[in-house]
This record gives structure tokens, C-alpha cells and sequence, in this order.
């Protein structure tokens, strides 16, 4: 990584998600769609909540601040692939190419952390209820986003690195609709073997980190559980937690799949599809499957709507 960067390559052509002429305009109006959708999904989310006083408890805090990510995150890559899909011209620069996988890793690994925090604040209210309003403080709260953050910012620091530490002198075309690390060090001229390891292992510690928090966490949430003796509280608690291990099963499965393993051993069609479950349809998805899975957040809904309309 601290060797001095010789690319001669000023600019990158990403090649999108296919080449096919037939398949541009329904592929224009399938992702507009979905970043439309995404959009007004996360950032009604984050309006409810913070409109709402019933929710304005620890694990809504998470779900906004997840919605943000997630907002921020679609941001980063459909726009741009938007652009590319209608235009003949597919450039973009090396130095926005580089900001915009930096921007993208914050996000992708911000996420990772503040499910495992959504994971720990279940944990907390489960098992702890009586003591939850102690534990999770709105001062602990804040720390704990302050500090998905700071993770986020400083492993996106380390990837970030290892793409300016890459050598291009040859084709500049990328097989991909954004900028990720794993094309562009297949056009690297220079070895990346150096580039791969660090990916791993600090993808590698960052996925299980906060995996093993997840699966732990809910661990002690299922024993939990299961020593409830009535079935609306089973099924209560269970419900609580259903959407946020659908979300978790969606998003880590996609991405282990693809950078837990080495960067020649996938084709390009393969880490397109891949890609686009954790950069396109997870950020839409996510609203989705937390307001319709949750009474709390359909009720402050409705009480929005029938305020607006009294008033």
C-alpha cells in the first residue's frame, strides 16, 4: 500500500450491466424504479420516525440511521449507472472512480455495523427488558452510531488504499456498473496479491465481527425466547426480530459471496448479479421488510396520515 502509484490511466469506461441495445430503456426504467422507490422508502421512513414520539426509542434511532445508509448508499451507484445506461459515454474519471468506491465502502461496511447494533439492541430488550432503558441510553445510542461510523470511515480508509495503491497502464475498461475494488484490480498491470490479502483479511474481520455479534446476540434471543410461556409473547418477540434477520441474511449472504474469495475465481456476469442484491434491491428492500413486518411503524403511519388530514 505505500507504494507511489504509477497509473497512467486518467479515466475508467464501466461497461454497465449488459451490453445488449434491446435491454437499455427496460433496464433505464426497471432501476430509476427501484432508486425511486428506495429513496421515498428510506427517507419516509426516517421522516416517520422522527415525526412520530411512539418511536422514539433506541431501536427506531437504528432503523433511521440505517435508513440513511441505505439512502446514501443507492445514491452512490444507481445515479451514476442511470447516466451510463442512456449515454454513450460510460467514463468516468480515475480520481471520481476512487471516490466513488471509498463513498461505497463506507456504506457497505457502515451497514454491516449497524445491523450488528440493531442485533445487540434486540438482545438488550429481550433479555434485559427491565433493564433496557438503562443499558441503551440515548447517550449509548449515540455512541454506538458514532462509533458504526467511525468503523465504516476507517475500513473504507484501508480499501480505499489498496485501490490507489494499484498500477493501470492498460485497458480501462471495467466490467461493472460502478467502481469496485474487484474488477479494477483485474485491470491492475502491477501484482495485487499484496491488495487481495489485505481485502480478505480486513473484509474478512469486518464480516465476521459483526456476524459473530449477530449470531450471539441471537443466540441468547432465541433461548430467550423459547422460555416464554405463552404464545403471543413467543410470537411478539419473534416478530421483533424477524425483520431485521431477513435483512441480515440477505445482505451478508451477497457479500460474502463476493469478496470472501479470490478476485480471479468469479466471472463478470457473476459479480454483476451479485452486486446488484446488495448495492440495488437490499437498500429498497430494507423499508420494505421493516414497515411492513412492524405494527409500531404501520400504526405511527396511519396516525400521520389521519393528523394530516384532520388538520
Amino acid at each position: 500500500m505505500g507504494k507511489r502509484n504509477q497509473s497512467t490511466v486518467t479515466e475508467f469506461l464501466l461497461s454497465g450491466l449488459t451490453d445488449q441495445p434491446e435491454l437499455q430503456l427496460p433496464l433505464f426504467f426497471l432501476f430509476l424504479g427501484i432508486y425511486i422507490a428506495t429513496i421515498v422508502g428510506n427517507l419516509g421512513m426516517i421522516s416517520i420516525i422522527v415525526l412520530s414520539s411512539q418511536l422514539h426509542i433506541p431501536m427506531y434511532y437504528f432503523l433511521s440511521s440505517l435508513s440513511f445508509i441505505d439512502f446514501c448508499y443507492s445514491s452512490v451507484i444507481i445515479p451514476k449507472m442511470l447516466v451510463g445506461i442512456l449515454s454513450r459515454d460510460k467514463a468516468i474519471s480515475y480520481s471520481g472512480c476512487t471516490i466513488q468506491f471509498f463513498l461505497f465502502s463506507l456504506c457497505a461496511v457502515s451497514e454491516c455495523y449497524m445491523l450488528a447494533a440493531m442485533a445487540y439492541d434486540r438482545y438488550v430488550a429481550i433479555c434485559s427488558p427491565l433493564l433496557y432503558n438503562v443499558i441503551m441510553s440515548p447517550r449509548v445510542c449515540s455512541l454506538l452510531v458514532a462509533a458504526v461510523f467511525s468503523a465504516g470511515f476507517t475500513l473504507s480508509m484501508v480499501f480505499e488504499g489498496c485501490l490507489l495503491s494499484l498500477d493501470f497502464c492498460g485497458s480501462n475498461i471495467v466490467k461493472h456498473y460502478y467502481c469496485d475494488i474487484v474488477p479494477l484490480m483485474k485491470l491492475s498491470c502491477s501484482s495485487t496479491y499484496i491488495e487481495e490479502l489485505l481485502i480478505f483479511v480486513f473484509g474478512g474481520f469486518n464480516m465476521i465481527t459483526t456476524s459473530v455479534t449477530i449470531i450471539i446476540s441471537y443466540i441468547f434471543i432465541i433461548s430467550s425466547i423459547l422460555r416464554i410461556q405463552s404464545k403471543e409473547g413467543r410470537a411478539k418477540a419473534f416478530s421483533t426480530c424477524g425483520s431485521h434477520l431477513t435483512a441480515v441474511l440477505i445482505f451478508y449472504g451477497s457479500l460474502m459471496s463476493m469478496y470472501l474469495k479470490p478476485a480471479a475465481s468469479s466471472s463478470a456476469t457473476q459479480e454483476k448479479v451479485t452486486s446488484v442484491f446488495y448495492t440495488i434491491v437490499i437498500p429498497m428492500l430494507n423499508p420494505l421488510i421493516y414497515s411492513l413486518r412492524n405494527k409500531e411503524v404501520q400504526n405511527a403511519l396511519m396516525t400521520l396520515l389521519k393528523r394530516k388530514t384532520s388538520s
